[in-house]
């Protein structure tokens, strides 16, 4: 058996709890992992809610960023094997000691990244590079993020710094030096927000990757010399309207390893604030629920 963490029925979290089930077994094109690190998203408490689906079998395995060492491959897994550090989107689950990747959307763990870094990376980690990815900016020229300072806004900050692009970012006051620490530069998100982008770049902004959509993307749209540089994770609709596009996930295994690359430079940092054991993965994810979690929050197991 194998313990895990998770939840019984849809609803609060008075519905988690340890559980123990079977040993996942790879099917084909799958690899059983044991489970070193796994991240915490608000993707997760989504899932416990049912706002993504009702249909998931119960009980259910919280959590989908894992790391940790190969067990297992099943056929065609793609040149894996026993005893490969890798890391990926749990396919059964991420907070517990054993789950089940799929070979084409997993990576190697290079040395020079740890096992709670990897498991930062595979959901807010790869959206930021999809989307700095999809724009396409060559260096030099100017993104601005909407909703700079959460999870995807920072990894994106980074990711187009180290690319050589000037990067901009809405958030509040409050969280001005942390965007700096970015290497960015602070625009209070809200009213006016079009005015102040165009106080620190008279000339507008080459991209925009919008994170929170609303009135704000409207506004900051204005801004932007070519609309077709538009990529945005809120508003599918909106986005279109503009002149843009939603978001294309890549979900591929050449994603997270170039990711990975950029921690071991040391141009990528996950920002990781707090490890938790399973024993005690309610309380990790009770932080994100609340919305009070500063930085990345991951699990350790084993």
């Amino acid at each position: 058996m194998s313990k895990a963490f998770g939840f019984t029925a849809f609803g609060g979290p008075e519905t988690q709890e340890l559980l123990d089930r079977p040993v996942p077994v790879p099917g084909p094109g799958e690899l059983l992992i044991a489970v070193r690190a796994a991240g915490v998203n608000p993707a997760d408490w989504k899932m416990r809610r049912g706002l993504f689906s009702r249909e998931l079998p119960l009980p259910a395995v919280l959590g989908y960023e894992v790391a940790g060492v190969v067990q297992e491959a099943g056929d065609g897994a793609g040149g894996f094997a026993a005893g490969d550090a890798v890391f990926g989107i749990a396919l059964a689950g991420g907070y517990a000691e054993h789950t089940l990747l799929a070979a084409a959307n997993t990576a190697r763990k290079p040395e020079g990244v740890s096992f709670v870094q990897a498991a930062a990376l595979p959901v807010a980690g790869a959206t930021a590079y999809d989307g700095v990815q999809q724009l396409g900016l060559e260096p030099g020229r100017t993104l601005l993020i909407l909703g700079i300072a959460g999870g995807v806004g920072s990894a994106a900050a980074q990711i187009a710094r180290a690319r050589g692009i000037t990067v901009l970012g809405t958030a509040s006051d409050p969280n001005r030096a942390y965007v700096e620490s970015l290497g960015a530069t602070q625009v209070r998100y809200g009213e006016g927000v079009a005015e102040r982008i165009r106080a620190v770049a008279p000339g507008g902004v080459d991209g925009i990757f919008d994170l929170v959509g609303g009135a704000d993307a409207r506004a900051a749209a204005e801004t932007l010399t070519d609309p077709s540089k538009l990529v945005s994770t809120a508003d599918s609709a909106t986005a279109a309207e503009l002149g843009g596009s939603y978001i294309r996930r890549t979900g591929n295994g050449a994603t997270l390893a170039a990711l990975a690359e950029l921690v071991a430079s040391g141009d990528l940092d996950p920002n990781i604030t707090a490890t938790y054991p399973l024993e005690r993965a309610g309380e990790a994810l009770a932080e994100v629920e609340s919305r009070h979690a500063h930085g990345k929050l991951v699990i350790e197991i084993g």
